[in-house]
Formats: structure tokens, sequence, C-alpha cells
């Protein structure tokens, strides 16, 4: 595929708004052919401006719409399942934000749609990957220039969290990108997670125990740990420590300048997580834009989906049992060796 992809987005909330928005104004190659959300109207509102898209309240009209030759799915995670299978099915281009689906049983059922098509075609939304700093701290871990990593400390801070937020989404819906991350910094599987839950904040909502602290372990004993703390009042922090032979790296933290000045000093703390990684939502979408025009992917495959809604149901195993649980995996297919 050479011509531009004429994107069907489903889902027009927070992030699919995001994202029309962005294949609108930012990305090359790429531009918004339809949107669908089962609110018509916020569909509508979603298009507005974009004079070639039409807004619809139904996928299958989206899939089926000759002028549409790629998908880029942000509904909530239970409707992804039957809207991959049958954008497989197209065998058309599709960018699924995270989670692939929720859980490993159906993530194996995306994979193995995919494996009998014969090609990737699913890129997976862990845009960590494409922040510049994540990627610049996997280029240290790959040159070997500081020796072996030996350990990995993640901290996930958010201000706050919206109603119904619960205990077991803590795992699924946050540590769920350093899972991620963790494969991607080591190129491994992660074969082990534990989870402690300790003092919890006054803040946390009913039934949420906040923070926790998750305890990962790699394929080669590279041992990785996440504070994830989603009360925590102050703004949105994602930052990671990385422990080598000879040296220390750090990434993420405050941004903006450091300022001292009338007896004080500080900096800023983004809000959110569209302020972080806003950069790297656009260079993902860059970069899967312009890899489907070649007919590839640009970024984390459906297998990558695979293993880390496993790692989230050994983490939430892990959570309500206090045990150390095993991450189980089958095979991995070759088309994703």
């Amino acid at each position: 595929m050479t011509e531009t992809l004429r994107v069907a987005v489903i889902g027009a909330g927070r992030m699919g708004a995001d994202h029309i928005q962005r294949l609108n104004s930012r990305i090359h190659g790429a531009e918004v052919a339809a949107v669908v959300d089962v609110d018509l109207s916020r569909a509508q509102a979603a298009i507005e401006g974009i004079p070639a898209a039409v807004a619809l309240a139904d996928a299958n009209e989206a899939l089926n719409n000759g002028d549409v030759n790629a998908v880029l799915i942000a509904t909530p995670g239970f409707l992804h399942e039957d809207i991959l299978l049958k954008a497989i099915a197209k065998d058309i281009p599709i960018l699924c934000e995270k989670p692939l689906t929720p859980g490993a049983e159906s993530s194996w059922k995306i994979v193995q749609a995919e494996v009998k098509l014969g090609r990737k075609r699913i890129q997976v939304g862990f845009m960590r990957r494409f922040d510049a700093e994540y990627a610049a701290l996997g280029g240290i871990i790959r040159s070997g220039e500081l020796g072996e990593l030996l350990m990995l400390h993640h901290q996930h801070r958010n201000p706050t969290t919206p109603p119904g937020f619960t205990n077991e989404m803590l795992i699924n819906d946050s540590v769920v990108h350093e899972f991620d991350a963790i494969r991607f910094f080591t190129g491994e599987e992660i074969t082990s997670v534990q989870v402690r839950l300790g003092k919890a904040t006054k803040n946390a909502p009913a039934g949420q125990h906040d923070p926790q602290h998750v305890l990962i372990e790699t394929e080669s004993g590279v041992l990785a740990d996440v504070e994830i703390y989603v009360n925590a009042k102050f703004g949105y922090e994602v930052a990671t420590q990385a422990s080598f032979e000879d040296g220390i790296v750090t990434i993420g933290g405050d941004g903006g300048p450091y300022i001292r000045t009338s007896g004080r000093w500080g900096g800023k703390i983004t809000p959110g997580f569209e302020d972080r990684f806003g950069a790297a939502y656009d260079v993902e979408v860059q970069a899967w834009a312009d890899a489907a025009r070649r007919g590839e992917i640009g970024g984390p495959t459906a297998w990558d989906g695979y293993a880390t809604a496993a790692c989230c149901e050994a983490g939430v195993e892990a959570q309500k049992s206090g045990e150390k649980v095993q991450v189980r995996l089958n095979t991995k297919p070759d088309l994703y060796s």
C-alpha cells in the first residue's frame, strides 16, 4: 500500500478524539475517513472541520466503507476483540490502543487470527516506546556502554482516579505500561509478578488500595519494581531508573525549567498523560502510518499485546493472593520472531 491511509477511528472518547485531531493536523500520509461512536452526536462533533470524514454509529459500517483502508481502535478494551477480528478479516492496517484485549485468552485468539492471515497487521498502542527518553534509555541498554542492565525501578503516579477506577485497574490500566516497558527495555519476557500492599492513602476511594508495590522478574533475572500510586494529588509523573554494572540512568520525573527565586525553588509536573506523552503519541501514529503504507507495522505487535495481557492476569492474581505468580505464555509463533 502506497496511497494515503483513509482511517476509520473507532471510538470518539478522550483518546479517540485526541487521535482524530492528531491524524487531521499532524500526521502525514494518513487522514480521517470515518469516526465511529455509539453516541452518534459525539462522532459528529469529532469530525467538525474534517469535511471528508463521515460520522457513524456502528463499526461494521466503517469497516465495510469502501473509502476506508485502515482502522484505529480507541474504544474501551472490552470491545476490542470483535472489532479486531473483523478488521483482520479485511486485511487492513490496524492501530489498537492498549489493551489488545482485556484478557490473555482473548488476546491469544487475536494472535492466532493474525497468524492465520500470515502477516502482521496489528500495532498495539504502547506509546511509551516512542517517547524520546524511553528510546534513549533503550539505546543505552542495547549498546552495552554501561555494561549489563541489572535492575529497573519505575514510578507511575497519577493525580487522582476517575469514578469506578477499581483495584484491578491499577494493574490492567496503569502497570500494563510498565510491563510493556520492561519487556521493551530488556528484550525478554516477564516470568513472575508479585504485588505488595502496604500503608494506603486516605485519598483512595472505597475498594481501592493505593499505592501498591509491584515486583517483577524477567527471563535472565533482571529485577524490576513499580510504585503505582494513582491518587498522588501532585500531578502525573512517570519515571524510570535503570541500574547497570557501570552506571545509573534516570528518565522522566519533573518537566520544564527548574527555577530558584525569592527563597523558593521548583519546576512543573505535567497534569496528565496527554501532556507527558503527547509527542510520543505523534511519533507513534506517524510510525504506524509510514509502516502501514509499506505493508508493515511500526511498533509493538499483537504478541506484545498478548504477553502484557498475560502479565496483567498474573498481576491481578498476585494482587489478590499476595504471592509470587508465574506468567503463563503460549509458545511464540514464528510470525513474531
